[in-house]
């Protein structure tokens, strides 16, 4: 009967290596596949994002986050006065702007 208890003893011993590792590389495999799959796409996104915006200039017709488009007709820091058409003049925040559509577009629509 003793030999079962030396037994029982020995195997949470036995078990400690393993069991640890596998508790360090659960989290670690979890969050390179969170970074990959989240993290990476999004600040790739924003970097995109940021060099868009950087890249406004007056003439450039322009898609805003509420639906809006217009052609950019002057820049003032962080806002940018946006012509909707020949009577209609908005101040809009540059960063609210998703797309740069190619010259010419708003007339065809």
């Amino acid at each position: 009967m003793s030999f079962f208890i030396q037994a029982a003893h020995a195997a949470p011993e036995a078990t400690t290596a393993g069991s640890m590792l596998s508790s360090i590389l659960l989290p670690v495999a979890f969050f390179a596949i969170f970074y990959f799959l989240v993290i990476r796409p999004q600040s790739k996104r924003a970097k995109e994002h940021r060099a868009m915006v950087d890249s406004l200039k007056v003439g450039s017709e322009v898609i805003f986050a509420g639906g809006l488009m217009g052609r950019i007709e002057k820049i003032e820091g962080d806002y940018a006065v946006v012509s909707l058409n020949r009577n209609t003049e908005i101040k809009v925040q540059r960063a609210s702007v998703i797309s740069v559509l190619p010259a010419g577009t708003i007339e065809s629509v």
